[in-house]
């Protein structure tokens, strides 16, 4: 017997899907009512899997909850679990990642914010610290607000070594650590930054999405505010794989979970025209590492559609083959269950849907 649960973040509330032994799809909520969330994890390291929820509330502001039953019930902690120290002047405005590291770090969570920071909590969850190394950087007084936002809103970790991170934010680019965050360093060689007189800068590229390759660490696939690249030295250096794709712009990019050199990417027309590429609803595949690319169409709307996704709204589970997700701002939900070949609308009239989350978690 063998359970998925999908997590919808959405500008009103989050929504909870499961689908037990390959049955039809049950949803419910919305929980935190009226609240955006920007940010889910579902971290199974533990004796029971733990949701973790970012949550924005316009009237009490960003919190983080947590729930040990898949959202019976939730726990925020007493005192805030994100907050800035006092003297660093800065206060949370909102949390964009939330990241369980690997197995050889069994209680550690990661948060990335806005202001663009990084956070460890070494409790699951439970409370973090400022990663201050990060924070205090030297480029820090050069980082500029992408159209979003100052946000850091992607965490990688290394499975094998809990000392090796990988950061994104908007707009400063890919930082790396291999000393568990005490000293960092700007990692954007190749990513362009066309929208800066000098495009090709050591830091200020508008990096929106990384996702980790299933069969190598350190390749590494980003989409970028113009460009779909790919590394094979873990962010060293970065080389253009967007040839083949309608449109080179977009927010999200996913890996496969289990097939090396496999990944997602949903293009759209352009920074001025956020909508699908060509108004058509496409998932696009590589399963060569971005040498070719291939749309995914069948079960998605054949019309004109609008439906951006943005960069934490593209996932896969960890089934064989593999579940692919993704949500969009007209608030449908989509899910393959066979590494993206075929797909069936999960929910629609959703509000805006900003991140997806999606893991087994019964055998």
């Amino acid at each position: 017997m063998t359970d998925v649960v999908l997590l919808a973040g959405t500008r009103k509330g989050l929504f909870i899907g499961r689908r037990s032994d390959g049955g039809p799809w049950e949803f419910d909520g919305p929980h935190f009512n009226a609240q955006a969330v920007y940010a889910v994890a579902i971290d199974r390291r533990g004796p029971a899997p733990r949701l973790l929820v970012g949550g924005d509330s316009s009237h009490w502001g960003p919190s983080v909850f947590s729930s040990d039953d898949l959202g019976a019930t939730w726990r925020e902690p007493a005192a805030a679990a994100v907050k800035f120290p006092k003297d660093t002047g800065a206060s949370l405005e909102r949390v964009w990642q939330l990241h369980p590291a690997g197995p050889e770090a069994p209680d550690v969570v990661y948060a990335g914010t806005e202001p663009a920071a990084l956070f460890r909590s070494a409790d699951r969850g439970e409370s973090f610290e400022l990663v201050r190394p990060l924070w205090e950087h030297p480029t820090r007084s050069g980082w500029v607000p992408g159209g979003g936002g100052e946000g850091l809103h992607t965490v990688i970790t290394d499975p094998a070594d809990p000392d090796a991170i990988t950061v994104a934010v908007s707009t400063a680019g890919v930082f790396r650590t291999r000393d568990g965050g005490a000293s960092w360093a700007p990692s954007n060689d190749g990513v362009s930054a066309v929208f800066l007189p000098d495009p090709h800068p050591e830091f200020g590229q508008c990096v929106h999405k990384i996702a980790q390759d299933a069969g190598n660490t350190g390749r590494l696939y980003l989409q970028n505010h113009w460009g779909v690249y790919r590394s094979d030295d873990a962010g060293a250096r970065w080389s253009d794989i967007g040839a083949g794709l309608p449109s080179d712009f977009g927010f999200a990019v996913a890996a496969h979970p289990h097939r090396p050199d496999t990944a997602y990417v949903f293009p759209l027309n352009a920074d001025s025209d956020r909508v699908p590429a060509g108004h058509r609803c496409r998932v696009f595949r590589t399963r060569d590492a971005g040498a070719t690319w291939e749309p995914l169409t069948k079960g998605l709307p054949a019309g004109d559609h609008y439906g951006t996704v943005l960069r934490d709204a593209l996932c896969t589970d960890d089934a064989d083959p593999a579940g692919i997700y993704f949500g969009n701002r007209n608030g449908e939900l989509y899910a393959s269950q066979d590494d993206g070949d075929s797909w069936q609308l999960l929910a629609g009239h959703l509000p805006d849907v900003l991140c997806v989350r999606a893991a087994l978690i019964g055998q």
